[in-house]
């Protein structure tokens, strides 16, 4: 009489292990904006024991220690992570492009993804995923919002909204993300894939727990910068930036968890490109501009805790991982690999590429290889300071003070204000601040060949769209976007615009 109640508690047992098994993970990106990688688990001496939550995140899963994002600004990088391929080979590179009031379609300035290449959202709503945004787009191609996301697209979108549209992390009680998320599923058993954009860098010092705030001599500045009071005051903000980040983390994790989400959700942290707090960094090639932090935790046998990193990361392999995560099939056409495939190899090189940020025109490709980095400059003529969108800051304003009245360094006058090297070449282990350019340094030749070779059969094989210069609606559409604002009328802008009244 005994054994049948054994017997179907046994088979229900069995039953919901098998269940479980099958069940697909729940997969958040955690994507911030503007962040560099100043975190104690990144062995930044700084922040080491302020950045606990993300320190805590690094611990339980897999931790990256060498991820690098396809450019150093938003747009661009965002449109690359949301197809899986480099931006300069989709023709989304020029940042902020495809752009045009709300509520209407340019098919003159409107971009349209090459045949075949979708973004990989609508590729996981068909597997059945949920899908969600809780943040900006940015995408610099033409789509359809209604596609990507499940959520956040019936009332918040019109066909033709600018690229930068997407849907803020509204909370509740003033501590939760709760709109645009799993917690608006119909079927709570439906896996669901989200993007929470938490503001990381440009938030600066705004969401620092108390008692954690960096005074301004803390921290010590870089010596590509003057050591003035604005200076010292931009470089600390990104620092605790970093700290303010860390609350988030721990803030959306404590919620995956009171929803009991957390058991079943792969989560991924990471940035769109470095530190928007300096000149040097954000929109350029340097370490600093496309250095991110990645870590990825959950209950997944590749996911083991602790597991540290050290080998080259595109960012793209983000995107083909989480694919991967999910059970569904990478396209042969993306970039990115799955860096927990069986067959996976570490990278040799990662790319990456600037060009136009705003009104400013520039070209920039970087190879990142073991050891060194390299840069060509397609515009050496045009200095670091040529005219952008924060000509108005005061770092801007420092710099051409200080260069006014002669009181930089001849490195810090002839960097931002000479003429750049077409090629520079440095060795980042013993100059991480990539200061001494090794590119006409006999000794390092050959390895200024071999990156100038990578370089060149990467142009070619991605079909690397900066090669042409930007189309003249193209750029008409962006001096239009800028022409009758002060910043642009005060600078001395690119000869491109000299066409346009």
């Amino acid at each position: 009489m005994t054994t049948r109640p054994i017997l179907f508690l046994l088979v229900s047992y069995l039953f919901s292990l098998a269940s479980a098994a099958e069940r697909r993970p729940n997969i958040l990106w955690i994507f911030s904006e503007d962040l560099s990688p100043y975190m104690g688990c990144y062995d930044d001496p700084i922040n080491k024991g302020h950045t606990p939550s993300i320190d805590k995140f690094a611990s339980q899963g897999v931790l990256f220690k060498r991820t690098f994002m396809p450019a150093p600004v938003c747009s661009a990088a965002r449109s690359a992570m949301i197809t899986g391929v480099y931006q300069t080979t989709t023709g989304t590179h020029q940042h902020r492009s495809s752009r045009s009031p709300e509520g209407t379609i340019d098919p003159n300035t409107h971009i349209n993804l090459p045949d075949g290449i979708r973004p990989f959202p609508e590729l996981l709503r068909e597997a059945g995923y949920f899908t969600f945004n809780s943040g900006k787009d940015d995408y610099n191609f033409l789509y359809d919002r209604r596609k990507l996301y499940t959520v956040g697209t019936k009332d918040a979108y019109k066909p033709g909204m600018n690229g930068w549209q997407g849907n803020n992390a509204v909370r509740k009680n003033k501590k939760t993300f709760i709109e645009n998320t799993w917690s608006q599923r119909p079927d709570k058993d439906q896996p669901w894939f989200g993007q929470i954009m938490i503001w990381g860098g440009k938030a600066k010092s705004r969401h620092v727990r108390k008692g954690e705030l960096l005074a301004d001599n803390d921290v010590p500045i870089p010596p590509y910068f003057p050591d003035t009071p604005v200076h010292r005051s931009s470089w600390t903000q990104h620092y605790n930036a970093a700290r303010g980040a860390d609350a988030q983390i721990e803030e959306i994790l404590a919620l995956l968890k009171a929803d009991g989400q957390l058991e079943n959700t792969i989560v991924f942290f990471f940035s769109d490109h470095g530190n928007n707090q300096s000149l040097r960094h954000k929109q350029f090639c340097y370490e600093g501009g496309v250095h991110v932090p990645l870590m990825i935790k959950g209950n997944h046998p590749a996911l083991k805790a602790g597991t540290v990193r050290k080998d080259l990361v595109l960012g793209l392999d983000i995107s083909a991982t989480t694919l991967a995560l999910a059970g569904v099939k990478i396209p042969d056409y993306f970039d990115g690999v799955d860096l927990f495939a069986k067959d996976h190899e570490p990278r040799k090189f990662v790319i990456s590429a600037r060009d136009r940020c705003d009104y400013t025109i520039d070209r920039i490709r970087t190879v990142r290889t073991d050891k060194l980095r390299y840069i060509r400059n397609y515009h050496p003529d045009r200095s670091m300071l040529q005219a952008q969108y924060r000509d108005k800051q005061p770092t801007v304003k420092d710099l051409h003070r200080l260069h006014e009245e002669g009181k930089l360094t001849d490195y810090q006058a002839k960097f931002w204000f000479g003429l750049r090297p077409e090629e520079e070449l440095y060795d980042l282990a013993k100059d991480p601040f990539q200061i001494n350019n090794l590119a006409a340094n006999p000794a390092f030749a050959d390895q200024l060949k071999r990156h100038r070779k990578i370089l060149t059969n990467w142009i070619k094989e991605s079909g690397d769209k900066g090669e042409q210069q930007e189309s003249a609606v193209q750029l008409k559409a962006t001096y239009d976007l800028w022409k009758d604002l002060p910043i642009f009328k005060d600078a001395k802008t690119n000869p491109e615009y000299d066409q346009f009244p």
